[in-house]
C-alpha cells in the first residue's frame, strides 16, 4: 500500500509540482534533511481516485516535533563551529514539516529529488539532493518513504521509528537508527513483565505496522519466557468506532490485570479516556516507548488511571548548549516559516500580523522564551531528543571520513575514492555503514548490519500527572550488550507500586508437593495443581514434574521432601516387645520354680513315680524355649538372625523329645505290666538318653545344613509398606525352614498319637492325659501359627512366632506340671505311694512304675 501510493506521490510531484516548502532552510556544503510533523494529527480527506488529494489539514502544535527539529539544527551548527569535523566545509539542512502520509511522502521525494517550482516532465531529478534524511518520528511514515528512498540510495536515519521491519535490509537498504528496534524492546518488555510474575496478560496495539510487529514481537518473547496472551487486540484512532468499544469490552470483561500497550500516545489517551469513562480501573499497564514519557498524557481526561504504568525508554542525557539555543528561538531566525509564527503565538498568546486579532493582543517583538517555563525549553529529559543530536552526528562522521580519504585508497570501484565536490548520497550511505565513534559522555554510536543501534533502556515509573505535568522515575535498565543473565537490572529502591506488586496469572503457582497439569484447550499458563503421586516430591514452585524419593526415602506429609523411611522391627523399648519379654521372663520364672519344687521334693512319690530324669531334662528344655524367644526380640543382625530359628528348633525338638520319652515309658509300663512281658528292658534309662539325643541330632543336622547351604540374614523389607522399612531375617532357603517345623510338628504329632493311646491307661495319677492336652494345645497352636505367620506383616510376624513358642511352652508347662505341683503343694495327702498304687485293678501297674523309677535313683535296670 505504501509503495503504491508512494508512486502517486512521485507521479503527482513529477507532473505538478506541488510539495509543500520547507520549514526552515539554511545553505551548505552539505544538505541534512529532516522531516517532522509539528501538529498533532490532521483531517484527512478519502481518495476518490478521480481527482487530485487534497492536503490534510493539520491541527494542533506538536512541541516536541518542533524541539526535534530544533535539536537538529542546534547539532548541525554545532558541528559548523567545530573545526574537528569537517574542516572548511558546512553542513546546511532543509527541514519539512509533514502531516499525514501523503504530505510526508512528498517532503521525502522533495529531499531525495531537489525542489523547483517547474520541473521537467523527462526528468525528475536534480543535483540539489539531501546527502541524509533525518525522521520520521512514526514508524508507520518512515516504512512509506524508506522504502522509497532506499531505492535512490539515499541515507534516512530515524531517532523515534522503532518498527522492527525496519530491520529488513532487502526493504529498507539504507535506512538508520539512533533508536533500538522494537524487537530489543518487546524482548524488554517480556522479560519486565516475567520478573513481576505476571504470567497472564492482555495485549493492545495500534494497527499499523509500529504496533502490529511490536505486539508480535512481545508475544513471541513472551512466549518464549512463559508467559500467556489472554486477548491481543488492535485499533487506530481513526479508524472505526466500533473497534474501540471492542477494545474496552475485551479488556472490561477479561481476568487479566497487566495490558501491555503497543501505541502512540494518540491512541493511548482515546483509550485510557473511554476506560475512564466505564470506569475501568485496577489495571497495571505496561507501555512502550512511544507513550510511557510523553507530556500530552497529562492533558488527557483518563490519566489518572496510567499511573503507575511502567515501561522502557531510551536512557537519557544532557546536550550542553540545548537549553541556551532553544530560548533563543525568534521569529525573526526564520521569517518564511509559518509554524515558527504560529508557535509564537501559542506560546505568548499574542498575535505577529499586522492587523489586529480580536482575540489577541499584538506580539511587542520584546518577548523571550528566558521568560516562560515550557515543555520546549525544558531539556530535563532528553530522552528521544538525544537520538536526533546523534543522528545528526553520525552523518557528519560519515562526510568527514568521505571528504577525508584518501584519494589513492578509496573504498569505491578500482580504489578510488568520491569527488569531493560531487559528493552522491551513496557514497555517504556507504561510510554510514561503518562509522564508530563517541559522543557526549563517552556513549558509542555505531550501526549494526540492519542499521539498528545497540539496545539500551531505561525502565521508567509513572508515578504522578496533576496540574498538567508528568513525573516518571527511572527504577531499572535493561541493555542488550551485556551478557543475557544480566541484561535487565531492577532498582528495587523505589515504591513502583502504591500497595503491593499485582498479580496476574491464570492459575495461582502450584505450591511443593504439587504439579501442574495443562487444562484441555487453554494455554500453558492456565493448569490445576495435582498433588505428587506415592514416592514423589516436588520441592519448587509451579513444578511440571515430581521427583522420585530415593530407594531408603519417601516423601512427608506435604510431600515437598524426600525422608529417611521409619524403620521398623519388634524392638525391647515398644511396648508389645517389652510385654512379650516380660512373659518369656515370667516362663523361665516359673519354669524355674517348678524344677525347684521337684528338686525339693525329689524323694517324694510323685516326683519318683514320673520319671524324674526326663522331667529336669523337660523344664531345662523349656527354659531354653522361653529364652529362645528374646532372639527374636531386637533389631535383626547376621548372628541374631541364625540363631533365633535354630535355637527354637533345636530347643522345641529337645522338648518334644523328652515329652515322647515320657509317653513312651508310660506305654512301655503299661506292656510290661502283661503276663510274660520284657518289653521294660528295651526301653530303660539308656534307651530314653539315646532316643532324646537321636532325636534331638536330626534336628541339629538339619540346622548344620541350612546354616551351611542358604542360612537367615537381615532384610529390608520394602515391598509390603511403601513408607516403611521393615528390618526382618530373610529364611535364606525357605526349604530348611519348613524342615525344622515339619521335624518338630512329625514328633509333636507322634507324640500326641502315643499320648492318645495311653489316655486312659489304668491309674489314679495317669500322666498320658495330661501330655494329651499340652499336644492337643502344642499342635493348636502351631497349625494356627502357619497362617497367621504368613499373613501378618512386619513386626507382628516375629510377634506371631513369639507368641507361637510361648503359648505352646505354657501349655507343655501348665499341662505336665501343674497338677503334678498341685498335688505335691496343696495335696499332700495324695502324694503317698499307697495313693498312687490305689486298690485298682491296675495296682500291679503302678507299683511297676514305682519299681522302675527306683531303679532310676539307684542305678539299678528293671527287669
Amino acid at each position: 500500500v505504501f509503495l503504491y501510493c508512494a508512486y502517486c506521490v512521485l507521479f503527482m510531484y513529477c507532473t505538478h509540482g506541488t510539495v509543500q516548502p520547507p520549514e526552515m532552510t539554511k545553505a551548505g556544503d552539505f544538505i541534512l534533511g529532516g522531516i517532522f510533523t509539528f501538529r498533532t494529527g490532521y483531517i484527512d480527506s478519502v481518495p476518490t481516485f478521480q481527482t487530485l488529494p487534497i492536503s490534510p489539514t493539520c491541527l494542533d502544535i506538536n512541541v516536541r516535533e518542533f524541539k526535534f527539529a530544533h535539536t537538529m539544527i542546534f547539532a548541525i551548527e554545532e558541528i559548523n563551529q567545530n573545526p574537528a569535523i569537517l574542516p572548511n566545509r558546512t553542513l546546511g539542512y532543509k527541514i519539512h514539516n509533514s502531516c499525514g502520509i501523503t504530505n510526508i511522502m512528498m517532503s521525502a521525494i522533495d529531499l531525495a529529488n531537489g525542489q523547483r517550482e517547474i520541473i521537467d516532465e523527462k526528468n525528475c531529478t536534480k543535483a540539489d539532493t539531501a546527502h541524509a534524511i533525518l525522521g520520521h518520528s512514526g514508524s508507520a511514515p518512515t516504512v512509506g518513504f524508506a522504502r522509497i528512498v532506499g531505492r535512490f540510495q539515499i541515507p534516512v536515519i530515524s531517532h523515534f521509528a522503532t518498527c522492527a521491519c525496519l530491520s529488513n535490509r532487502e526493504e529498507f537498504p539504507s535506512f538508520f537508527r539512533t533508536i533500538p528496534s522494537d524487537l530489543h524492546q518487546s524482548r524488554a518488555l517480556a522479560k519486565l513483565v516475567k520478573f513481576f510474575g505476571w504470567t497472564w496478560v492482555g495485549a493492545i496495539s495500534n494497527k499499523n505496522d509500529y504496533g502490529i510487529n511490536g505486539i508480535v514481537a512481545f508475544i513471541h518473547a513472551a512466549q518464549e519466557e512463559g508467559v500467556c496472551i489472554e486477548y491481543h487486540e488492535a485499533f487506530e484512532q481513526t479508524g472505526p468506532r466500533e473497534e474501540l468499544r471492542k477494545v474496552v469490552e475485551t479488556v472490561k470483561y477479561s481476568t487479566s490485570k497487566v495490558i501491555v500497550a503497543f501505541m502512540s500516545q494518540r491512541e493511548i489517551k482515546v483509550l485510557a479516556t473511554e476506560l475512564y469513562k466505564q470506569n475501568v480501573t485496577g489495571l497495571q499497564w505496561v507501555g512502550s516507548d512511544a507513550w510511557i514519557t510523553d507530556p500530552s498524557l497529562a492533558d488527557s481526561e483518563g490519566y489518572s488511571i496510567l499511573v503507575g504504568s511502567l515501561g522502557f525508554v531510551v536512557s537519557n542525557a544532557k546536550i550542553p548548549g540545548l537549553g541556551e539555543h532553544l530560548r533563543r528561538l525568534h521569529p525573526s531566525q526564520f521569517p518564511n516559516s509559518q509554524f515558527v509564527k504560529d508557535f509564537w503565538e501559542y506560546t505568548f498568546a499574542c498575535s505577529l500580523n499586522e492587523t489586529a486579532n480580536a482575540h489577541r493582543k499584538p506580539c511587542s517583538g520584546s518577548e523571550s522564551l528566558n521568560n516562560v517555563q515550557s515543555y520546549f525549553t525544558d531539556v530535563s529529559d532528553l530522552r528521544f531528543i538525544y537520538n536526533v543530536y546523534k543522528s545528526v552526528y553520525a552523518v557528519a562522521h560519515a562526510l568527514h571520513n568521505l571528504t577525508t580519504c584518501d584519494e589513492r585508497n578509496g573504498p569505491f570501484y578500482n580504489e578510488s575514492a568520491a569527488d569531493t565536490k560531487n559528493i552522491e548520497p551513496w557514497q555517504v550511505l556507504h561510510y554510514l555503514k561503518n562509522i564508530d565513534f563517541t559522543i557526549g559522555q563517552g556513549e558509542r554510536v555505531t550501526f549494526d548490519q540492519n542499521g539498528d543501534s545497540p539496545a539500551r533502556y531505561e525502565l521508567v515509573n509513572l508515578q504522578h500527572v496533576t496540574s498538567g505535568t508528568l513525573h516518571v522515575a527511572t527504577v531499572g535498565v535493561f541493555d542488550a550488550t551485556l551478557p543475557p543473565d544480566h541484561h535487565f537490572i531492577m532498582n528495587v529502591t523505589y515504591n513502583i507500586f502504591m500497595q503491593q506488586v499485582p498479580v496476574s496469572v491464570c492459575t495461582e503457582s502450584c505450591p511443593p508437593g504439587k504439579r501442574k497439569v495443562l487444562q484441555k484447550r487453554r494455554p500453558i499458563c492456565c493448569y490445576d495443581c495435582i498433588p505428587c503421586a506415592e514416592g514423589e516430591i516436588s520441592n519448587t514452585t509451579d513444578s511440571t514434574e515430581c521427583l522420585k524419593c530415593p530407594i531408603d526415602y519417601w516423601p512427608n506429609a506435604r510431600r515437598d521432601t524426600c525422608i529417611l523411611k521409619e524403620i521398623e522391627f519388634l524392638s525391647y523399648a515398644e511396648i508389645m516387645g517389652i510385654v512379650l519379654t516380660l512373659f518369656c521372663l515370667m516362663g523361665v520364672i516359673l519354669t524355674t520354680m517348678v524344677a525347684l519344687v521337684f528338686f525339693h521334693f525329689q524323694e517324694t512319690p510323685i516326683v519318683r513315680a514320673n520319671n524324674s530324669e526326663l522331667s529336669f531334662l523337660l523344664l531345662f528344655s523349656l527354659t531354653l524355649c522361653f529364652l529362645c524367644s528374646l532372639t527374636f526380640i531386637g533389631r535383626p543382625s547376621e548372628w541374631s538372625c541364625m540363631l533365633r530359628h535354630t535355637a527354637f528348633g533345636i530347643t522345641f525338638v529337645l522338648c518334644i523329645s523328652c515329652v515322647l520319652g515320657k509317653t513312651m515309658v508310660v506305654l512301655m509300663a503299661f506292656r510290661a505290666s502283661l503276663p510274660g512281658s520284657n518289653v521294660m528292658k528295651w526301653f530303660g534309662p539308656t534307651q530314653q538318653r539315646l532316643s532324646v539325643l537321636a532325636f534331638t541330632l536330626i534336628q541339629v543336622l538339619i540346622c548344620i545344613l541350612w546354616l551351611t547351604i542358604n542360612p537367615p540374614f537381615p532384610f529390608k523389607n520394602m515391598n509390603y509398606y511403601k513408607d516403611k522399612i521393615i528390618l526382618e531375617c530373610a529364611l535364606g532357603s525357605p526349604i530348611g525352614f519348613w524342615a525344622v517345623l515339619g521335624y518338630i510338628g512329625l514328633l509333636s504329632f507322634l507324640c500326641f498319637i502315643l499320648a492318645f493311646l495311653a489316655r486312659k491307661l489304668p491309674d489314679n495319677f495317669n500322666e498320658a492325659k495330661f501330655i494329651t492336652f499340652s499336644m492337643l494345645i502344642f499342635c493348636a497352636v502351631w497349625i494356627t501359627f502357619i497362617p497367621a505367620y504368613v499373613s501378618s506383616p512386619g513386626k507382628f510376624t516375629v510377634a506371631v512366632e513369639i507368641f507361637a513358642i510361648l503359648a505352646s511352652s505354657y501349655g507343655l508347662l501348665f499341662c505336665i506340671f501343674m497338677p503334678k505341683c498341685f498335688i505335691i503343694l496343696f495335696r499332700p495327702e495324695q502324694n503317698t505311694k499307697k495313693h498312687l498304687m490305689g486298690k485298682t485293678k491296675s495296682s500291679s501297674l503302678s507299683a511297676i512304675k514305682w519299681h522302675q523309677d527306683d531303679s532310676h535313683s539307684s542305678g539299678k535296670t528293671t527287669s
